[in-house]
C-alpha cells in the first residue's frame, strides 16, 4: 500500500509552478543592423517546474524558488547579453533558472513584439529540465 503512495511522488517537483509573465527590457536582440544599435522591447515568459510544497510549509525563502531575484536575473542576462539570436537568448535563460536551488524544470518563452509587422510578437519557447 504504500508503496503505490511513494511511487506517486515523483512527480511532486513538476506539479508546481512559479510563473513569471510578460517580463518586459528594452534590450539589443537581433541580427539586423538596425537591431544592432537600437534596443527593443523584449517580452520573457518563465515557468520554473518545482514543488511548492515545503516553502508553503516552512514559509522560508530560502526554501522557495524566489521570482523576484529571477526575475532581475533574467532582465539582467538579456540586456548584457545583446545577443543575436532569441535561440541562444531563451537557451541562457532556461541555463539559468536550472541553476537555480529548488527547480526541476522550466519552460521559458522570448517573444519581440515589434519584428513582425503584422504579427502581434515572433518568438521562441523551449522546455528544458535537470536530471532527476
Amino acid at each position: 500500500h504504500n508503496r503505490a503512495h511513494t511511487h506517486m511522488k515523483i512527480d511532486d517537483s513538476f506539479s508546481d509552478k512559479v510563473i513569471i509573465r510578460h517580463l518586459v527590457v528594452e534590450a539589443i536582440l537581433g541580427i539586423l543592423p538596425t537591431e544592432r544599435v537600437t534596443p527593443q522591447p523584449v517580452q520573457i515568459d518563465i515557468t520554473v517546474f518545482t514543488n511548492t510544497r515545503r516553502p508553503a510549509q516552512t514559509k522560508k525563502i530560502l526554501d522557495a524558488v524566489d521570482y523576484a531575484a529571477l526575475a532581475d536575473a533574467a532582465a539582467e542576462l538579456t540586456i548584457a547579453g545583446e545577443y543575436l539570436l532569441i535561440e541562444t537568448l531563451v537557451e541562457d535563460l532556461a541555463a539559468l533558472c536550472l541553476a537555480r536551488p529548488h527547480v526541476a524544470g522550466v519552460c521559458v518563452r522570448v517573444e519581440k513584439p515589434k519584428a513582425v509587422a503584422a504579427a502581434t510578437a515572433v518568438g521562441v519557447e523551449i522546455y528544458r529540465s535537470n536530471p532527476a
